[in-house]
């Protein structure tokens, strides 16, 4: 909602210069045109042709119509599948009662599953069919539960709420307790599961490992969009133009806010679509997702990109042919792939190192690190908004320097702009 009341604020201080221009023309004395325009004003001006532009390019249509195809896609496919879950097979050691079978036939009709009873010749030949596979849940003498795989961590595993069954009917079978007084045992212990293979602690949200996709690309397009629009309006001599009109900073800095803003925008579409397609058909993709998972993900995109607008802005002022782009796009993009591999890698495993908590403070690796503690719940309040305010205070730092680079090479031409040139120039002036 945000994004849009500030989309109407940009498009009325655009309308309203318009009109200032229109009834200057119109019959104002020359003398009593103003010769200063507000900072806000031009930069939203710049800003309001940026997302016009962007808006308007197929780029933009065509890419986020593929993003949110995938996007249902990655969604509905699983769930045609929900109701063709081949048979389970439920080796048994030792006696199993009725009134613990019908338990077990009861957890399976209530998950959409049909099952069958293998028995067992003992434990040692449970532990085997269950790593070949013959079989997919073993009930030791009624009174353990013994999986291949850690289960715990999964928040769409049924395997805990069979386990809390059965621990139910072995007490109530043991007191010899009426129906009424049954009711009274729904809070009772669950059997242990025991597993071959221990899982991780913990296990990333679904989102989380969305939301990294979702930050690394949109990082590395919008950012690309930056350099190359930068260095095609140098090549092109349209920067000439546009700085008799407006200040270096004012025109940098209404690129920067006007495809930030369009970039906030599909993300929030994307995010949104995601979270209404996954309820209403019934996806568990995004089974357990809070607002938290959410708005970090919105919240570290927004930072990520206001860090790394800056430097690839400053580097297309450096650049005026499409082969210097690539040259100078590659070292930029290292700290982005360096910080999604390890984001990936630390979801993957559910555990997080001392080194990847020092990346969520770093501003070129913490869009990629902080999202993820955020969804394993490895990350207090009082952290992400101290990562946060650092990013703030260097996105600060770095506009600043962007800002002087911009200034000094976006009008210098006849090849690509050293680094040593810029600042031995700024150091000799």
């Amino acid at each position: 909602m945000k994004t849009w009341v500030l989309l109407v604020v940009l498009v009325a201080l655009g309308a309203l210069r318009v009109w200032r221009r229109a009834k200057r023309r119109s019959g104002a004395p020359r003398q009593s045109r103003l010769r200063f325009a507000p900072l806000t004003s031009d930069v939203g001006l710049v800003a309001a042709r940026e997302m016009r532009e962007r808006f308007r390019g197929r780029i933009f249509r065509v890419g986020t119509v593929l993003i949110l195809l995938v996007v249902a896609g990655a969604i509905v496919i699983p769930t045609l599948n929900k109701g063709k879950s081949e048979p389970q097979r439920i080796g048994v050691v030792g006696p199993l009662a009725a009134p613990l079978r019908a338990v077990v036939a009861n957890y399976a009709r209530g998950a959409g599953l049909t099952v069958y009873f293998v028995p067992e010749s003992g434990v040692g030949a449970a532990k085997d069919d269950l790593r070949s596979g013959r079989i997919d849940l073993a009930i030791i003498n009624a009174g353990q539960l013994l999986v291949d795989k850690s289960t715990g961590a999964d928040a769409t595993s049924t395997i805990p709420q069979l386990a809390s069954d059965l621990g139910d009917a072995e007490a109530i079978a043991a007191a010899h307790l009426s129906a009424a007084q049954a009711s009274e045992l729904a809070g009772a212990k669950a059997l242990p599961i025991m597993s071959l293979q221990p899982g991780p602690a913990n296990k990333t949200l679904a989102t989380s490992l969305i939301g990294l996709i979702l930050i690394f690309v949109m990082l590395s397009q919008y950012n690309t969009w930056i350099l190359i629009g930068v260095m095609e309006e140098k090549s092109s001599r349209v920067i000439e133009v546009l700085l008799a009109a407006v200040r270096p900073i004012q025109l940098l800095a209404g690129k920067v806010l006007g495809i930030g803003l369009v970039a906030l925008t599909q993300a929030t579409v994307i995010v949104a679509f995601a979270l209404l397609l996954a309820k209403g058909v019934g996806s568990n993709l995004l089974h357990g997702t809070g607002p938290s998972v959410v708005l970090s993900t919105l919240v570290w995109l927004f930072l990520g990109y206001a860090f790394y607008c800056w430097v690839y802005a400053a580097a297309g002022s450096m650049a005026e042919r499409q082969d210097q782009v690539q040259s100078l796009a590659f070292p930029l993009s290292i700290p982005i792939i360096f910080g999604y591999v390890m984001a990936l890698t630390a979801a993957s495993s559910g555990s997080v190192s001392s080194f990847f908590k020092v990346l969520a403070y770093l501003p070129p690796t913490a869009p990629f690190a902080m999202p993820v503690l955020v969804g394993l719940g490895a990350v207090a309040w009082w952290q992400f908004l101290a990562s946060a305010v650092i990013s703030v205070v260097c996105t600060i730092a770095m506009a600043r320097v962007a800002a002087g680079v911009y200034r000094r090479a976006i009008l210098r031409t006849g090849g690509r702009v050293r680094i040593r040139e810029i600042f031995g120039r700024a150091n000799a002036s």
